[in-house]
């Protein structure tokens, strides 16, 4: 047993480790703008709630038709120039903000910072999966994702503490520290990939499709709980969601970390069926359950789908498909969740007022779950093509 044990393939290597720093650092930067751009929206710039989303959701938005020619250039040129380059954008981007002076100017910026994202998260993603052995891919990417929370969870307490009475500039220049610390920490990532292209290859990769498409799916689930879990929290006699976003949070860093072998364990076939059956029923024990309680236990179940979804998915994206074009699968992939949380962002307002705050978390489950009629059929489509690695 201990020599089994033994031969098992090392995981957590040097730049494995870099690339997972620089994801931390990357998103705290992006994490303090989480709880401070819509005050800066609503505050020195004048915009109202149309305004605030419109400065939210172009960000992700603006990656959209980039992040599969981003992968091109990552399997082509290397992770490094695009962890470089992302990190270096959305630093430089943020600092830029000190000179906004209205709400056309900063989505402008958003905008721009937008391609940034796409950039850096190709690139962080394509490394991490390089450097996987393919039976720990599932726990590599967990892993790599806990970074991203961790800086998503350390970034807001940042931005608001530096924030204090309103001293936005001092924001804007905590975050930049941040961004080029990840440039710093990039540059010291070597070329990870094991294989490098000879020919042309598509914009859109295949292997990407049908796992995005269902990644969509979860994602305007969690734009559904990340939009309206505040509002509804309150409707149903809470005084506030705080503590119900904390169970969230805390439900999926237990996962991603104690729990990191599980997409592997299960195999990501059924791991992505068992995140997606978890999914939909939290949002519908949401829906159907109105009190504290229903939410609490919702959350939860819907907290470990989101943990397990974005393994399970990633790993079917990129297996069988070849590793030359690892770059533009997982730029294909990871599209999908710019596209459904962007429209998310600006169209679920719309939904609630259509149908209600109960009905859309319904309805959400619902999107969710049409998922699992397609996860079989990428599982058949991976297993029948050649893996190479």
């Amino acid at each position: 047993m201990k020599r089994a044990a033994a031969r098992r393939p090392r995981l957590v290597t040097g730049p494995f480790l870099l690339v997972t720093l620089a994801t931390f650092a990357y998103f705290t930067a992006l994490g303090s703008l989480t709880p401070t751009l819509p005050l800066f929206v609503k505050g020195p710039l004048g915009g109202g709630a149309v305004a605030i989303g419109l400065s939210v959701g172009i960000f992700n938005l603006a990656a959209v038709p980039m992040r599969p020619f981003i992968g091109r250039i990552g399997d082509r040129r290397g992770r490094r120039i695009l962890l470089v380059g992302g990190s270096a954008v959305i630093a430089v981007g943020i600092l830029s903000y000190t000179a906004v002076t209205s709400v056309a100017q900063l989505v402008a910026v958003r905008f721009v910072t937008g391609f940034g994202e796409g950039l850096f998260y190709v690139g962080a993603a394509s490394a991490i999966n390089d450097m996987a052995p393919e039976d720990r891919r599932g726990e590599a990417i967990s892993i790599f994702s806990l970074a991203l929370y961790g800086g998503l969870i350390v970034g807001p307490v940042m931005g608001e503490t530096v924030l204090g009475d309103g001293a936005f500039d001092r924001v804007w220049v905590a975050a930049a520290i941040a961004g080029a610390l990840a440039v710093l920490l990039s540059l010291r990532v070597p070329d990870t990939r094991t294989h490098h292209p000879v020919g042309r290859s598509p914009f859109l990769h295949k292997s990407g499709l049908l796992p995005g498409l269902v990644l969509g799916g979860s994602i305007w689930g969690l734009a559904s709980f990340n939009s309206f879990v505040p509002v509804y929290a309150v409707e149903i006699g809470l005084d506030g969601s705080r503590f119900v976003f904390a169970t969230f949070a805390g439900v999926v860093l237990l996962i991603r970390s104690l729990g990191r072998r599980l997409p592997d364990r299960l195999g990501a076939e059924r791991a992505a069926s068992t995140a997606l059956i978890c999914n939909a029923a939290g949002l519908a024990l949401i829906a159907l359950w109105a009190v504290p309680a229903g939410l609490y236990v919702g959350a939860a179940i819907f907290a470990i789908g989101q943990a397990l979804a974005f393994p399970a998915l990633m790993t079917l994206a990129v297996r069988g498909a070849p590793a030359t074009d690892r770059g533009v699968v997982i730029g294909t992939f990871t599209a999908f969740f710019d596209l459904f949380f962007g429209i998310g962002a600006l169209t679920l307002g719309g939904v609630v007022a259509a149908i209600g705050l109960r009905a859309n978390f319904l309805a959400a489950a619902g999107v969710v779950a049409a998922g699992l009629f397609v996860v079989p059929v990428t599982a058949r489509r991976a297993r029948s093509e050649p893996i190479a690695s």
